[in-house]
Parts: structure tokens; C-alpha cells; sequence
């Protein structure tokens, strides 16, 4: 039996980009959205504060593994490639490989 993990991770959106980057999530491509489900991401949500603070939130049996599944995949680097203008990253980085990990410190059950 496995056991799914609470993943919390932030990035950082360009706050002058925030606009954009909703209007893309209202409409995530189905083939990501299956590659996502596939690689054991569920329950996966992203909130977004006004000065572009992102927080996503995953259940995963294992973030590092479920990452590395949907990097393998070809439409997570078409998605990253059209995404990584959104975000303030290091030069020649992407999103996905730029999440930086949040240790949980409470959980009400």
C-alpha cells in the first residue's frame, strides 16, 4: 500500500502577467491534464496572491518521482516551453523544475 504525501511548493508569476497566466489555466490542455493524472499528481491546485506569489499544493505518493514521470513526458516540456515566460526564473530555467519545496509544519486532520 502507498501512501499519498502533501506537497506544497511556491513560484514566482510575473505580477504583470497574472491576467494571462489565469486565462491559461482556465483552459490546461487535455493531454496535460491526462499526463498530470497519469503520473500520480492528483488533487493539485495553484493559488496566486497580486504580487505574483504562487502556491500550488499536490497529493503524491512521491513528489520527486511524480515530477520526474511528467518531465519524461512530451507534452509537459511543450507546456513548460510556452509557460516559462509567465515566471520569474533563473536564465534557461522552467517552471517545473524551479518549484521550491515548502516543509509541512502543522496538518488538522
Amino acid at each position: 500500500m502507498t501512501t499519498t504525501h502533501r506537497t506544497c511548493f511556491v513560484l514566482r508569476v510575473r505580477p504583470e502577467r497574472l491576467a494571462e497566466y489565469e486565462a491559461r489555466h482556465r483552459e490546461v490542455w487535455p493531454e496535460m491534464l491526462q499526463a498530470l493524472r497519469a503520473t500520480g499528481w492528483s488533487n493539485y491546485s495553484l493559488f496566486v496572491r497580486e504580487d505574483g506569489l504562487l502556491v500550488g499544493y499536490v497529493e503524491v505518493d512521491d513528489f520527486a518521482a511524480a515530477q520526474a514521470a511528467m518531465a519524461d513526458t512530451e507534452v509537459n516540456a511543450r507546456w513548460q516551453a510556452e509557460m516559462a515566460e509567465f515566471f520569474e526564473l533563473p536564465e534557461g530555467g522552467r517552471p517545473d523544475a524551479s518549484m521550491i519545496g515548502l516543509k509541512e509544519v502543522f496538518h488538522l486532520d
